[in-house]
């Protein structure tokens, strides 16, 4: 990987390149939580390489993809023709756009949170849904590398999300994270109700890879964590957000 390739990691994420079983499981977990509206029109907004735009075709629905960045968004292209280049807080789209709109680990990355969220729900049509997710402060490994003396180091590195914030934002101040209270603050005020707030872990297809056995027992009992409180220590937030009815709204 060139230092080039890394700073847009670190900037930008990894988006998915290839479809294995920790895709799979996100794609059926987004599916369930859309019910009808998978059928509808939809955004993911910050759809990298188009990997889930291709695999959410088949379900009927109209997708549109967004992405900011344009080698990501051309490649995206070839997976569909609808996708768009544009940056998340400024969404090109008019208010009530959307049945579904997807947020697949982007969050972290763009420079106003808060703006990014606001748009979504501005997008969303009454009664749509967004389903978001994103980085778990809980996670033990902090999976988007840190800055280190001036360089950049790529991969899992253990234990910086426990550290105080202002160390940790040093270490790491190319990409957020986010306890529950933080997504929170991030929908205060907008008119919508929580469908689902939970914490999963990963697939870890990359371990299976190498060791298939220790990897499925792994990936097992973690993902069996989800249904305790340790899922607290989950890779990723995994929230479905409604948009209230403008009724709902006016009344409140």
């Amino acid at each position: 990987m060139s230092q080039r390739d890394l700073d847009k990691a670190a900037l930008r994420g990894e988006p998915s390149y290839v479809w294995r079983a920790g895709q799979e499981r996100r794609l059926q977990m987004i599916a369930e939580a859309a019910e009808e509206r998978i059928r509808g029109d939809i955004l993911e907004d910050g759809c990298g390489v188009g990997m889930y735009m291709e695999h959410m075709q088949p379900y009927g629905g109209t997708i549109i993809g967004m992405e900011y960045d344009f080698e990501r968004a051309a490649e995206a292209h070839r997976r569909s023709p609808h996708v768009l280049c544009a940056a998340g807080e400024y969404l090109p789209f008019p208010d009530g756009r959307f049945d579904l709109i997807l947020s697949h680990e982007v969050i972290e990355h763009v420079q106003d949170d808060r703006l990014a969220v606001q748009e979504m729900v501005r997008t969303l049509k009454p009664g749509g849904r967004l389903v978001l997710f994103c980085p778990n402060r809980g996670y033990p490994f902090e999976t988007h590398g840190i800055y280190w003396r001036g360089k950049y180091h790529f991969g899992n590195k253990p234990l910086v999300n426990y550290l105080p914030r202002p160390l940790r934002d040093k270490l790491a101040p190319h990409v957020r994270i986010y306890t529950r209270g933080d997504l929170e603050a991030l929908f205060e005020g907008l008119p919508v109700r929580y469908i689902t707030r939970t914490v999963i872990f990963g697939a870890y297809d990359n371990i299976i890879a190498r060791l298939p056995r220790l990897g499925k027992s792994l990936r097992g009992f973690l993902q069996t964590l989800e249904k305790t409180p340790l899922r607290v220590l989950g890779l990723s937030h995994f929230w479905v957000v409604e948009k209230l009815p403008y009724e709902a709204t006016r009344k409140s």
